[in-house]
């Protein structure tokens, strides 16, 4: 059975904890360390009241699961945005314009075919609807990675300092 129907059985039943352990670890680990079989307990009304107990008993590893999960996944964000950070600091001191000026040459063309393609609908001329989409989406991710990029960069210090 997919693993989806049984975290969606999971919330349903009232073990929402387990339907995270299950998500993140997965079935064949949970069903080993309770020494059940997801599928079957879901399947009546008593396997669903044992499930809502066990995860009463044994809340301390669902929890710490959980917690180690959020902890791996907070990881891999520092990495990524530590390697983002880097990349961009050695694009800037390269000595090609280029790699120094690509991001807001980009946000700066992508501002104005935006722009120009509004002022052209303004006076009636017909842009097909998917191009205003598809570059207001890429100003999204290249506003969001040029203006939040720093701001990230920022927390992750404070949040390294807090926890020094």
């Amino acid at each position: 059975m997919m693993v989806a129907p049984i975290i969606a059985g999971l919330v349903k039943a009232g073990a929402s904890l387990l339907a995270g352990v299950v998500a993140s670890k997965g079935k064949e680990v949970v069903e080993q360390k309770l020494g059940i079989n997801l599928d079957d307990m879901l399947g009546t009304e008593a396997g669903r009241i044992k499930l809502r107990q066990l995860e009463i008993e044994h809340e301390e590893f669902l929890v710490n699961a959980a917690q180690a999960t959020e902890a791996r996944e907070f990881e891999y964000f520092k990495a990524e945005t530590a390697a983002i950070s880097d990349r961009w600091k050695y694009d800037m001191q390269s000595d090609s314009w280029l790699s120094k000026n690509i991001r807001p040459a980009v946000l700066l063309y992508i501002l104005t075919a935006y722009t120009f393609l509004s002022i052209l609908s303004g006076f009636k001329f017909d842009v097909n609807q998917a191009y205003i989409e598809l570059l207001g989406q890429w100003g999204m991710i290249i506003m969001t990675a040029y203006f939040g990029g720093r701001t990230v960069e920022k927390a992750v210090t404070v949040w390294k300092g807090k926890k020094q």
